[in-house]
């Protein structure tokens, strides 16, 4: 696809958060035809008022008015020209994104989620069938959201970095091409993430963030967040924890022949950092000082991280013979500490209705799509 090509791509962004407030404008900015959604109208009122969302400066971040064609909480409205949908939104609400845009998708449309987590392309896919959906749509999942960002109020945003490779995978894995094609105009750092397996599997933060934060959870209510938590909540004892369950999750990867980089790998890759263990490691990446920890346990570290992420990955563990020990134990203690069943609320395989294929089928699946 040339450059001219690809500025004529009309961008739709379901969500108006951080992220998805500096996606819209940073688009905009970029020349693109860009909409905005948001369930809340209320949440986008003053971006109505203003016609578009201003691009806070920054040192390394991209600045000015982004001009938006609309603010809308009407998904119809939303999705009526959409060549591609960015959905930024915590995963967990995914599903009641699915549900929302089903009677309003069309054919050759690409959905892709920033980030998917976990599984979830998959979890879309199946939803938007479940819900009458027919037409012939490209779901795709970034394997992290591309930008480090901060809404600053209500038409403000600001954008601290925007990351220099992200891998992507659109289920099937054949699409991917066409979606990364579709996203180069505006977005060269997406890269081949080879399917969405590999996308999910790669999921750092299912490791770090609900460990961190139920291992704390002590520290956290006492303080309201007032430590650094990476470093400080980063313990020998506690980074002990975060090696078995990284040792897991390379190990499921594995069962499904998968080759995932581990938390020391992604460590030296994204951050150039590096140790003779997991805690030095942790502890040498400078951009983790000065982190707080969140002010409650009652956090999308949790809320969304431990149900969208740890839960399909042990899932595959159950399923596939890989023992998963460590990251069930995390799971009960989260809801525990929630009074809900994390294992009954989350993503897993037989709520994907992949409960029954082998390991080919499951990689057929993804790298072809359903049978006809």
């Amino acid at each position: 696809m040339t450059k001219k090509a690809a500025k004529k791509i009309r961008y739709t962004v379901v969500g108006a958060g951080h992220g998805g407030k500096a996606m819209a404008a940073h688009l905009a900015i970029m020349g693109f035809e860009v909409v905005l959604y948001n369930r809340n109208p209320d949440h986008i009122s003053a971006i109505q008022r203003r016609g578009g969302i201003d691009l806070e400066p920054e040192d390394r971040g991209p600045q000015g008015f982004g001009k938006l064609k609309l603010a809308t909480s009407d998904m119809g409205a939303a999705l009526k020209n959409a060549d591609v949908i960015m959905v930024v939104l915590p995963s967990s609400a995914h599903v009641d994104i699915a549900t929302a845009a089903a009677p309003h998708l069309k054919d050759g449309q690409i959905v892709v989620l920033n980030p998917g987590r976990t599984c979830g392309a998959l979890e879309f896919y199946q939803t938007m069938r479940a819900h009458g959906c027919t037409a012939d749509v490209t779901i795709a999942e970034a394997e992290t959201l591309i930008y480090a960002s901060r809404s600053d109020g209500p038409a403000q945003a600001r954008i601290f970095r925007i990351k220099e490779a992200v891998p992507l995978a659109a289920f099937p894995a054949t699409r991917t091409q066409s979606v990364l094609d579709a996203l180069e105009g505006a977005y060269p750092q997406f890269i081949d993430g080879v399917n969405v397996l590999h996308t999910g599997l790669n999921n750092m933060g299912a490791i770090f963030h609900p460990a961190l934060t139920v291992l704390n959870a002590g520290r956290i209510e006492s303080t309201h967040g007032d430590y650094e938590f990476y470093i400080e909540g980063v313990t020998p004892s506690v980074a002990r924890v975060l090696e078995v369950l990284d040792r897991e999750r390379v190990t499921v990867a594995s069962a499904l022949g998968i080759r995932a980089r581990t938390a020391m790998e992604w460590l030296q890759q994204a951050y150039n950092s590096t140790g003779a263990d997991l805690l030095e490691a942790i502890h040498n990446q400078q951009g983790y000082h000065g982190i707080k920890a969140p002010s409650t346990v009652n956090h999308r570290y949790v809320t969304e991280d431990v149900p969208m992420s740890l839960v399909p990955i042990a899932s595959f563990g159950t399923r596939y013979g890989v023992s998963v020990r460590g990251m069930d134990a995390m799971i009960r203690m989260a809801s525990f500490m929630h009074r809900t069943d994390y294992w009954h609320r989350g993503r897993t395989l037989d709520k994907l209705n992949l409960g029954q294929m082998s390991v080919s089928e499951l990689t057929h699946f993804v790298s072809e799509g359903p049978e006809n």
